[in-house]
């Protein structure tokens, strides 16, 4: 092969590879755009714990009731900000401070023991992506971070946030939430059912097997202590 024909071969492969992850990005981006005004189904991350369970039991379903934001506590809005993102509301994405906190944490300990994964970051996950630890996984996240941050209020960010993260095993978003831990709707909790909730977050499948231990009692009674403070949208 000569070097010209070489050299089209490869600015022919090169531009095929870039309309690919043009094509790639804007199916992303048109979900982005889509839920704005439309509630998602399922998510990604959402498939793939049914995935899991249906490993074990075929029939397995997951539990989960979509309520608009009107309908959820206010309680569990100013508890979920306190626990899980307390500058949610100035931020454009990112709590550049928090991973800076979270990278000397992790770094002391000599292990990852800490994240500083933002509300909108933590959605972008779900809504799209795997859990694989990878650059690549982590710059896809940043971009849909930004597009959720760009083409959505913060509003409409909580809103989804709370309708579809994992609350226990097969449950899914405040509602199912409410009626699997205390038999009522997400618009009926309290302040510390609603800080209880908040804390289980970061691992609800360890949780929800003692989610009145030790650690999550003084977690909430913590939460319970600052979520006044909690700017919500």
């Amino acid at each position: 092969m000569s070097a010209a024909k070489a050299s089209r071969w490869f600015v022919r492969m090169l531009a095929l590879v870039v309309l690919g992850v043009c094509l790639w990005q804007g199916w992303y981006l048109g979900w982005v755009l889509w839920w704005r005004d439309h509630d998602p189904g399922q998510t990604r991350f959402m498939a793939q714990r049914l995935a899991e369970l249906r490993e074990k039991n075929p029939r397995a379903e997951l539990r989960q009731i979509w309520v608009p934001y009107a309908r959820i506590s206010i309680h569990l809005k100013r508890a979920v900000v306190a626990a899980e993102d307390d500058k949610f509301i100035d931020h454009e994405g990112f709590d550049w401070e928090g991973i800076q906190k979270a990278i000397e944490k992790n770094e002391k300990k000599g292990r990852i023991v800490a994240g500083g994964s933002t509300i909108s970051q933590q959605l972008a996950k779900n809504l799209f992506l795997s859990g694989a630890k990878t650059p690549w996984r982590k710059a896809q996240e940043a971009l849909i971070t930004v597009w959720l941050e760009t083409f959505w209020d913060k509003r409409r960010i909580l809103e989804v946030y709370l309708n579809v993260v994992e609350w226990g095993e097969g449950v899914f978003g405040a509602e199912a939430a409410a009626r699997r831990y205390f038999g009522i709707g997400a618009g009926q909790l309290s302040p510390e059912q609603a800080a209880r909730l908040a804390v289980m977050l970061p691992a609800p499948r360890r949780f929800e097997k003692n989610p009145y231990s030790d650690y999550l009692n003084r977690r909430t009674q913590q939460i319970v202590g600052r979520m006044h403070l909690s700017s919500v949208p």
